[in-house]
């Protein structure tokens, strides 16, 4: 049984706004922007089953006479807590439809899974697991592993900021207050994270983050681990701490800094970061316009280059499918511009810039 489609999970103000279902994914109008003569479809791929708990991903890829297409990997959004990679199957095959990428639409485990006791570094580990696994598999599925950008919205787009910032922290031990780093959830056959931190193996080559939540430190301190935060409710589960009942931002800060994007932008004299785009919706009252530029602006203030994209008159989780009353979203309505911008981003990143800018 997929996991509960509703819409983005926030620690934010607005919450009433994010109690509103998706429509069913069977309307007539799901057909629109999706032409599967154009594309291959492989469901549900097996990837990783991190302690027995099976992930899966779908990828799309498009009929072209080229050998191997640049690799799109995609993380669903829902405020860790809820969703799956079903709520993008739209934006996928759109891209399918439009775009030169095979795209990977890619679960990875929530918080309230395993009885409620995965913690926020797994998720992080889920998200690093699957960049290792597409750079070792996607070939097969007509996509160069050379060539990978990674994308996310919301959650997803807080875990494509980890994988670009972070994905050089890697560690054999288990995630502690006195140890760091992660463990993918799956590695190459014979490597171990140091060796796979040291070849730079979790590297892409583009990010587009969209409305994403990147300080985690500031969402705990707002109350995403306490009663405030109602997605606990709706994914069946109890409030409690990301790394467990025994763990607090107050006490333990730098575990929280850890899996906070904006408190781990390396200095590009240190270690380049890809380009990336940044996507929000003006009228977005989960993640503002405000807090997404705040983190561009640490982008550039730290050398990496980053576009900025806003969504005049959008608010939250324009990319989804289906559609949601409340926030006045839906996916044929809105969704498509954004993707376009998408794409045309990718496309200056793999179609038009000189190889060596991309090194």
């Amino acid at each position: 049984m997929s996991r509960l489609r509703l819409q983005h999970a926030r620690w934010f103000p607005c919450l009433a706004l994010i109690l509103a279902v998706s429509s069913c994914a069977d309307s007539p109008e799901l057909l629109q922007n999706n032409d599967p003569a154009r594309y291959a479809l492989a469901q549900d791929v097996l990837w990783a089953s991190p302690s027995g708990f099976d992930l899966t991903m779908d990828i799309y890829t498009p009929r072209s006479d080229a050998n191997a297409l640049p690799v799109l990997v995609m993380f669903h959004g829902g405020g860790w807590l809820i969703n799956d990679k079903s709520i993008m199957d739209q934006a996928s095959a759109y891209l399918a439809t439009h775009g030169r990428y095979v795209v990977c639409n890619v679960d990875y485990r929530l918080l309230a899974d395993r009885d409620n006791t995965v913690t926020l570094n797994q998720i992080v580990e889920d998200v690093f697991g699957a960049v290792l696994w597409v750079k070792d598999h996607i070939g097969d599925y007509g996509g160069d592993p050379s060539r990978i950008a990674v994308t996310g919205d919301s959650a997803g787009g807080h875990l494509s900021a980890m994988i670009v910032n972070l994905g050089n922290r890697l560690s054999s031990e288990p995630f502690s207050e006195t140890s760091l780093g992660f463990r993918p959830s799956y590695l190459p056959a014979g490597k171990t994270p140091e060796q796979v931190a040291e070849a730079n193996g979790i590297e892409v080559q583009a990010a587009i983050l969209s409305y994403g939540a990147f300080d985690i430190v500031q969402g705990a301190r707002d109350g995403f681990e306490g009663l405030a935060n109602p997605f606990w409710l709706v994914s069946g589960s109890l409030a409690r701490g990301m790394f467990g009942d025994s763990f607090n931002v107050a006490d333990h800060p730098e575990m929280y800094r850890a899996v906070s994007p904006i408190h781990n932008i390396p200095a590009a004299s240190e270690r380049k970061l890809p380009p990336q785009l940044l996507t929000v919706g003006t009228e977005d009252p989960v993640v503002t316009p405000a807090s997404v530029k705040r983190y561009l602006e640490k982008l550039h203030a730290a050398g990496h280059p980053a576009d900025y994209w806003e969504y005049p008159g959008r608010s939250h989780a324009f990319l989804d499918s289906g559609s949601n009353a409340l926030l006045g979203t839906s996916f044929e309505a809105d969704a498509p511009e954004a993707l376009d911008v998408m794409l045309g981003f990718l496309d200056e990143v793999f179609y038009t810039t000189p190889p060596s800018q991309l090194d």
